[in-house]
């Protein structure tokens, strides 16, 4: 029997490209969303006829009738942020129950890993990340140090009891030595989340299997990228990264899907460029001009409302992202944002110490030796907002997509015009492509919405 097909999408910058409404507006196409990597520090904003959902944990094929929505293996769990994220989706409308499954080998974040993060970002002399302080980077150390606490064990409760007494003494006492944390009380721990436990269970299974059973049975599957490359754990601007691993790969690993079933990867690319936190960023900018491409793109975090960096499209990167992840197709998303700028410089390469470079440096130390080297493209000076076919784009609009295309080595096949999902561009050859998954795919299973 033929197997699915699958797609991955990733992030190709420093994340918040816009990755959710990407994956809402394909999701129809597919059969299963699955969400790989990260935890609820990934705010994916959808707005669908100006109803605005930001989902932290649940894939966005939430949104779609008829597509079953997957938390991965690889994503680290807060138990209270899904029941929390579950109930605003019931109150929308959204059917959740029996379209949302949790993997049982996902990893659990608990209250003691927010209170380590807490305290190793604010301590004295720390080189600060700019973390959400949400407990992510201290459950994948636990994770990889052997000690976590899956799903599946959190459904125990002789485990959950034995593993959270043991790591409040454990942790209690390493945050008190290094930076005076009140102690964590293990028996009320306990019974929260054991209460937890009893309200997810019924989302718990084996997603691997799942995924992979309907893969063979001709569905097809979405993954769902966090965060992006520029962030990820071995390929990002260590140690100004998250603690996943949020590239294509990812999606292999964070599932349990093989690396052959991978068949398309779409990269997300913002018009621009913007980073939150601290952290290198070539082709940033300040002053009147960042001020005024936050103001219009709205570049204020999802999760945590943090102020975005703002820069220029970062050639050099997006080159870099288009090799480690085999990106197929572009979606650029907030063309419209440069709508009113009469020229937008683009960094075409990077100059060391006078020499250039093509490749991205491994040590963040080398970003700070990195002067871009820029060419000007002319700006359109016309409003973009809503346009729906390539054709209607002006046209210096049109010839500044075809340049990233030219120089990055994947083509455009999606604009996004505005937030909604409605005010997108889809370009022929990539329309088609999933007109063909569409066609291929097995008949969908369940329903979505109310």
């Amino acid at each position: 029997m033929k197997r699915g097909n699958t797609t991955v999408i990733i992030g190709a910058q420093w994340g918040d490209e816009g990755k959710g409404k990407i994956v809402d507006v394909l999701s129809h196409n597919f059969s299963i969303v699955a969400r790989y990597a990260g935890g609820h520090n990934a705010g994916h904003t959808v707005i669908i006829q100006g109803k605005k959902f930001v989902l932290q944990l649940v894939p966005c094929g939430v949104l779609r009738s008829g597509c079953r929505s997957v938390i991965g293996n690889g994503v680290v769990l807060d138990p209270l942020a899904l029941l929390k994220e579950v109930k605003m989706l019931r109150d929308a409308g959204v059917h959740v129950d029996g379209n949302l499954f949790v993997s049982n080998r996902a990893h659990v974040i608990l209250p003691y890993h927010r209170m380590i993060e807490m305290g190793a970002e604010n301590a004295p002399g720390r080189v600060k990340i700019g973390t959400t302080s949400r407990g992510i980077g201290p459950a994948y150390e636990d994770k990889m140090g052997r000690r976590g606490l899956r799903v599946a064990d959190l459904l125990d409760s002789s485990l959950l009891k034995s593993t959270v007494e043991n790591a409040c003494r454990e942790k209690n006492m390493i945050a008190h030595a290094l930076f005076n944390s009140e102690p964590l009380d293990a028996d009320s721990m306990y019974a929260e989340y054991a209460r937890a436990a009893e309200e997810i269970a019924p989302f718990v299974t084996d997603t691997a299997l799942l995924l992979n059973q309907a893969l063979a049975e001709g569905e097809s599957v979405m993954f769902e990228g966090a965060q992006a490359t520029m962030l990820d754990i071995d390929h990002g601007t260590y140690p100004f990264v998250t603690s996943s691993s949020c590239t294509a790969g990812g999606a292999v690993t964070g599932t349990g899907v093989p690396p052959n079933a991978i068949q398309t990867v779409i990269g997300v690319t913002k018009a621009y460029c913007t980073r939150v936190g601290g952290g290198p960023f070539p082709s940033e900018v300040e002053g009147t001009i960042a001020d005024q491409l936050r103001a219009r793109g709205n570049e204020y975090g999802a999760v945590t409302g943090r102020s975005r960096r703002c820069g220029w499209i970062d050639l050099p990167l997006l080159r870099y992202s288009q090799m480690i992840n085999g990106v197929n197709w572009w979606v650029v998303t907030k063309l419209d944002v440069l709508d009113v700028l009469d020229e937008v410089p683009v960094c075409v390469g990077y100059r060391i110490n006078g020499k250039k470079y093509d490749s991205i440096p491994a040590l963040a130390i080398g970003f700070d030796r990195v002067e871009c080297v820029y060419e000007k493209m002319p700006g359109w000076k016309t409003s973009t907002e809503g346009v729906t076919s390539f054709e209607q784009l002006p046209k210096k609009a049109q010839e500044y997509l075809r340049f990233i295309e030219r120089e990055s080595g994947a083509k455009v096949g999606m604009v996004s015009t505005g937030p909604d999902r409605d005010q997108t561009v889809l370009l022929p050859e990539f329309a088609a492509g999933f007109r063909a998954v569409t066609e291929n795919a097995a008949p969908q299973k369940g329903a979505r919405t109310k």
